[in-house]
């Protein structure tokens, strides 16, 4: 039977177990080696060597990229068990593992080995570098995220680096991955020229580096919350008007600024400065409506808060009143003036001493000015602050006119002093406690009285009646002769015995009523 038809006989009955295999050759593991590192479009020269063939038949030595056999990088026939060489022009598919075949070119019953692997790292030298932005244009809003992408027309195994304005990139906000760029929650500080910065390397001996040209970005500020304000100007005696002003702290330029009355344009202008300024007439004493104002540089509106458009005039009265702080001795010295006015939408405030005008700070004295609300003199107690004071309240917008606050008149020994109020009311106090105590004394010495007349009444009563009662005695006593007395029968002695022990139930009685009638009396 023929070995072909014994093996089709062993694999119809399941007992097929490579017959050939036992009688084939065993090829031993090929040896690659060669450089593990190149540059693109250089020669470089890998070895594959057999050690082990017991064939003694010539052998094909292939070289593949691991894992890719569809690919033939080179190949060599080993006769006599030469070395298998492989020479490369380098390109950057050669990047990577690299593995040697070796099999039998005429006998395809032995199987084919392949030899450990080995790394090659192939360099091509950086060119081209170049920004491309991938979140839009180069010009936008604070807020979004931008994203900056660097291209290379050539180049691997890169480092990159990234440069804002000639320095390294340095945002919270920034995170750099390889070739990208990412920076969140842009500000506008994050404007300035970009550019990327793209290095690898040869061996560590030959560095090659590419720059892109710069890009420059722009983020704009978003224009903040403006702030609305407004002053009067008297035009003459009987015209008034309002100087609005709107003004936002940051912003780019240019921005429109716009004022509304309730939902009415009054008026808008564009101007390369973050505040504006309209003039409206005013009509003192009215409600002429609600101001607000709208500002607005490219991206969103941002809106001012409502304020009325009312001018009320300052009228009186003007009250003036002081408080005070006291040092280590209890003694003054500092105080706090305050003046309000009792109406007026813009007041202006103003103090004096002795008739002289106070301006915003002296050596004894400082002005805090509290409008519309009230003004506020503070004032360290000394010599120089001795005087009489007083302060004037006046529309901001027209002085002709003031209400003045009553005068008052203090120096250290008048701060010192104490009021007559507070002597009064110590003292009252003072007198009130001894009356207090003289009335409670009284009361206790009529009570008294009373207790020791009731309990006097008693005693009297039971005095009398013991006195009566041993006068009985006595008289007995001295009536009868001492005869009878010691002639007296047990049975007498009892019978006297008898008859004294009666007369202590009416004693009791008679010692109650009088103790109840004691007590009964106011």
């Amino acid at each position: 039977m023929s070995c072909e038809l014994f093996d089709l006989f062993l694999l119809s009955t399941g007992l097929y177990y490579c017959s050939n295999g036992s009688s084939q050759s065993l090829l031993g593991r090929p040896l690659l080696f060669g450089p593990s590192e190149a540059k693109v479009n250089t020669f470089a020269e890998f070895h594959c060597e057999l050690l082990d063939n017991p064939s003694n038949e010539s052998i094909l030595l292939q070289l593949f990229k691991e894992g890719n056999r569809d690919r033939l990088l080179a190949e060599y026939t080993s006769l006599d068990d030469e070395v298998g060489s492989f020479p490369l022009v380098i390109r950057s598919h050669h990047n990577g593992n690299l593995e040697c075949v070796a099999k039998v070119q005429n006998n395809s019953n032995i199987e084919p080995t392949v030899s450990n692997t080995h790394y090659l790292r192939v360099v091509e030298p950086v060119k081209g570098a170049k920004v491309v932005i991938r979140s839009g244009s180069v010009e936008f809003f604070e807020g979004k995220t931008l994203e900056l992408f660097c291209e290379l027309t050539a180049g691997n195994e890169v480092s990159y680096k990234w440069l804002l304005n000639g320095r390294p990139v340095s945002s919270p906000f920034h995170y750099v991955a390889d070739d990208h760029l990412f920076i969140y929650s842009t500000t506008s500080e994050d404007s300035g020229s970009y550019m990327c910065v793209a290095t690898n390397h040869f061996n560590n001996t030959e560095f090659f580096t590419s720059n892109s040209s710069e890009v420059v970005i722009s983020v704009k500020d978003v224009v903040s919350k403006p702030d609305i304000s407004f002053t009067v100007l008297k035009e003459d005696s009987n015209n008034y008007s309002a100087v609005v002003t709107c003004e936002s702290t940051k912003g780019t330029l240019p921005v429109n600024f716009s004022l509304y009355n309730r939902d009415e344009l009054v008026a808008s202008v564009t101007v390369e400065d973050r505040n504006a300024t309209f003039k409206i007439p005013l009509v003192l004493g009215r409600h002429l409506g609600w101001l607000q104002c709208q500002a607005n540089n490219g991206d969103n509106i941002t809106y001012s808060e409502w304020i009325p458009l009312e001018v009320v005039p300052v009228g009186g009265p003007v009250t003036m009143h002081y408080n005070y702080d006291v040092g280590e001795n209890y003694a003054v010295i500092g105080l706090r003036f305050y003046c309000k006015a009792a109406k007026g939408s813009l007041p202006r405030y103003q103090w004096f001493l002795n008739k002289t005008l106070l301006l915003d700070r002296g050596s004894f004295y400082y002005v805090v000015d509290q409008p519309p609300e009230q003004s506020i003199l503070l004032l360290s107690v000394g010599r120089s602050s001795a005087g009489t004071y007083h302060c004037e309240v006046s529309d901001s917008f027209d002085s002709t006119t003031a209400i003045s606050s009553k005068r008052q008149y203090l120096d250290k020994e008048v701060l010192n002093r104490l009021p007559v109020l507070v002597v009064a009311v110590v003292f009252g106090c003072f007198t009130f406690l001894v009356l207090l105590v003289c009335a409670c004394c009284g009361i206790g010495v009529v009570f008294s009285q009373r207790q020791n007349r009731g309990k006097s009444l008693v005693s009297f009563e039971m005095e009398s009646m013991i006195a009566a009662y041993e006068g009985e005695l006595d008289s007995s006593e001295y009536n009868e002769g001492a005869d009878v007395v010691m002639a007296a029968t047990g049975g007498d002695f009892d019978q006297a015995s008898e008859a004294s022990v009666d007369e202590w139930p009416r004693i009791e009685r008679e010692k109650r009523t009088l103790e109840d009638e004691a007590a009964e009396e106011p």
